[in-house]
């Protein structure tokens, strides 16, 4: 009995290795295919992409396709935005090791993990409970320890931890949310996607001048789910 226990054992751990040997080239083909062939250049981001095991925020049925090129569902109408679009917001708030960031809409907390690993502290909102206790477990049994999840309504923000070196909203808004743009530090940048949330909407960057001048510029088309708000 001992020894077929070792055997089943030796075993399950052979297939454990194989499987994490297996989505590790997944990760780097991703990057290779999907991000340096549009353009994501910054080395700590595709460092921090082929790092983040994406497979493990999207629904156990859907990880064969965790590395795919494209959005996938994550529950309560809610998606995981596709690869690129990770790497790109990620780099338009220009990370670095001293930045508090702001994320609103966590979803799965996959962005919030790959950022993490280049910030100083990132704080994420999510109105959605389920998901936000959900993104929570993950990020918590995967030692981002540098991630704070909060269950709200991100149109408002997270006031008590503002001001914020920049700002990342992963769902549309036919308006930017002014309470995002005052909790925004002068020099800041924040990254949203802006436009009909029914159609297609313009990946938006605004950048705040030192006397809180606003600058904008629309990067790509792009189609997020809504940004939810709480009912009075």
């Amino acid at each position: 009995m001992l020894i077929k226990t070792t055997a089943l054992l030796l075993v399950l751990t052979a297939c454990k290795v194989t499987g994490q040997l297996n989505e590790a080239r997944e990760r780097k083909t991703m990057v290779r295919n999907q991000l340096l062939e549009r353009g994501i250049s910054n080395p700590s981001i595709l460092k921090a992409m082929e790092k983040v095991p994406r497979h493990l925020f999207v629904p156990k049925l859907l990880r064969s396709q965790a590395y795919s090129d494209h959005p996938l569902p994550i529950g309560m109408q809610q998606t995981i935005s596709q690869p690129y679009i990770v790497a790109l917001m990620t780099e338009l708030v220009n990370p670095d090791k001293n930045k508090i960031i702001l994320e609103v809409g966590t979803g799965s907390g996959y962005q919030a993990a790959v950022i993490s690993t280049l910030v100083k502290h990132v704080y994420t909102v999510e109105i959605i409970p389920k998901l936000a206790r959900t993104a929570k477990t993950t990020l918590q049994q995967l030692g981002f320890t540098n991630v704070s999840v909060k269950i709200g309504d991100g149109y408002l923000g997270w006031e008590q931890r503002a001001p914020f070196d920049a700002i990342l909203v992963t769902a549309a808004t036919p308006t930017v949310p002014q309470p995002l743009l005052s909790q925004l530090k002068p020099t800041g940048v924040m990254v949203i996607p802006v436009g009909p949330l029914n159609g297609t909407q313009h990946l938006r960057v605004i950048r705040k001048a030192a006397n809180d001048k606003l600058t904008t510029q629309d990067i790509i088309p792009v189609r997020f789910v809504p940004l939810t708000r709480q009912k009075d």
